[in-house]
Parts: structure tokens; C-alpha cells; sequence
């Protein structure tokens, strides 16, 4: 089971890595003025997109799945922090996938929001990594 959670762990290290590093690269795309960035920019944001960071959320949700096999009347019926953390997951997934459609309005050159929104939206995953390690560490409920 240690092994399973370390590799959880790192899982979950490199998918916020990416995480906070896309919309990053979002700011900089919706900012850059000229074809030859603009074009960079969506190279590098589908290489991180589908090389990095949906790969990482794949083992990072068969990893916690195999965690919860493990002892599931435990984790199913008697903790609720696990309740609210897969709920926060759930949303860091729809974040994720959102991130998936803004990479194509990027790639179709449909962008109308300014660099300043992706600055806020890339926040939202910071909240969402506070609340989970919260949770998980301090089990509060």
C-alpha cells in the first residue's frame, strides 16, 4: 500500500505541475503579439497538455481508486474528508478539462479573453490544492 501512495503522490505532484503551469502559459499566449510566439505557444500547450498533465491525472485517479480498494468500507462509509476531497478532485478534473477546451480556442485562434482573466483563472487550482491537502492531512470530519 506505501508504494501504491508514493507513486500516488508523485502522480499528483507533476498533475498540479502542469496544472499551474498551463494556464501560465495561457496568460503569456493571450498576451503574445506576433504568429511566430503564437504558434510556439499552442506547440507547447498541447505537448503539456496531452504529454504531462492528462497522463498524470489518468494515474492519479487509478492510483487513488487502488488506494480506496484497499480498504473500502474504511474510506466509503466511515471517513467524510474523503467524501470532500473526491468532491474537490471532481472539480480539479472539470478544471482540467476546461483547460482542454481553452487549448483548442487557443489552437483555432478564437481567443477573446485577455491575458488578465487567465491570470485569475490560473488561481483556481490553488485553492483547490489547499483545500485537498487540507483535508487530507488534518482530516477534519
Amino acid at each position: 500500500m506505501l508504494w501504491v501512495k508514493a507513486f500516488h503522490i508523485v502522480a499528483v505532484v507533476t498533475w498540479f505541475a502542469a496544472i499551474f503551469y498551463l494556464p501560465r502559459l495561457f496568460v503569456y499566449h493571450a498576451a503574445a503579439e506576433d504568429t511566430v510566439s503564437r504558434e510556439r505557444f499552442k506547440i507547447m500547450e498541447r505537448k503539456l497538455y496531452r504529454g504531462i498533465m492528462t497522463p498524470s491525472m489518468v494515474v492519479v485517479i487509478a492510483l487513488g481508486v487502488w488506494l480506496i480498494s484497499f480498504n473500502p468500507d474504511y474510506y466509503l462509509v466511515q471517513t467524510h474528508w474523503l467524501h470532500a476531497k473526491l468532491t474537490l478532485v471532481a472539480l480539479l478534473v472539470a478544471y482540467h478539462f476546461y483547460c482542454g477546451h481553452l487549448l483548442k480556442v487557443f489552437r483555432d485562434d478564437n481567443n477573446q479573453r485577455s491575458h488578465v482573466f487567465y491570470r485569475w483563472f490560473n488561481e483556481i487550482p490553488v485553492f483547490l490544492l489547499i483545500a485537498i491537502v487540507i483535508l487530507v492531512v488534518v482530516r477534519p470530519f
